[in-house]
C-alpha cells in the first residue's frame, strides 16, 4: 500500500520533476558551521539530488547501504568532509518518491531506494509504504529482518553481511 506523502508538490508538478530540478546551491561544497569546525569539519557538500539517485542505483541486489555510507560517498566523491545530512535525507525521500511515481507508470528498472537502511540496518518509516513495504522488498531480495523491539524500527539481520560498498 503507498504512502501518502506529507510534502505536497504544486499542482502539476512530479516528484521526478523534483528530481530533476536545478538549484544553484545543489552540488556546491560550503564552509562547516561553528559545531562543525569544532568536529573537525572543514566543508560540507549540498548533495544533488541526482547524485543522490546514481549512488542509490549503485546498490546490487541483496545489499544494503546505510544513509552515513551514503552521505561518505557522496562528500568523497565531491571532495568534502561530510555531506549536509538534513539535504541528504531529504533527496533520499524524493528519490523513493520518484521511483515510486515512475514504477506506477510501468518502468521495470527503478532507482532501488528501499535497500537504504538506517545506522544499525533500522527501516526508514517515511519511504513509501513504510517499513513494511521496505521489509517485503528486502525479504525478497533474499534478506532477513529483526522484528521492531520496543522503539526500535524493523532491522536488515546481520547488517554486515550485507553492506555494500559504493
Amino acid at each position: 500500500m503507498p504512502s501518502t506523502p506529507k510534502w505536497k508538490l504544486k499542482a502539476g508538478a512530479t516528484w521526478r520533476d523534483k528530481l530533476h530540478a536545478e538549484h544553484p546551491n545543489h552540488g556546491r561544497i560550503v564552509p562547516a558551521n561553528s559545531a562543525q569546525r569544532k568536529r573537525g569539519i572543514r566543508t560540507v557538500l549540498i548533495p544533488r539530488p541526482l547524485d543522490v539517485d546514481a549512488l542509490v542505483r549503485r546498490v546490487a541486489k541483496g545489499r544494503v547501504v546505510t544513509v552515513g555510507e551514503l552521505r561518505d560517498a557522496l562528500a568523497r566523491h565531491a571532495g568534502a568532509d561530510v555531506a549536509c545530512p538534513m539535504t541528504t535525507g531529504i533527496f533520499l525521500r524524493i528519490v523513493a518518491e520518484a521511483a515510486e511515481e515512475a514504477a506506477r507508470e510501468g518502468k521495470k528498472r527503478i532507482t532501488p531506494y528501499w535497500r537504504v537502511v538506517d545506522s544499525g540496518g533500522g527501516l526508514k518509516a517515511k519511504f513509501p509504504g513504510g517499513v513494511a513495504e521496505q521489509a517485503r522488498r528486502l525479504r525478497a531480495e533474499g534478506l532477513r529482518i529483526v522484528p521492531a523491539e520496543g522503539k526500535k524500527p524493523p532491522r536488515v539481520h546481520d547488517l554486515q553481511q550485507h553492506e555494500s560498498t559504493l
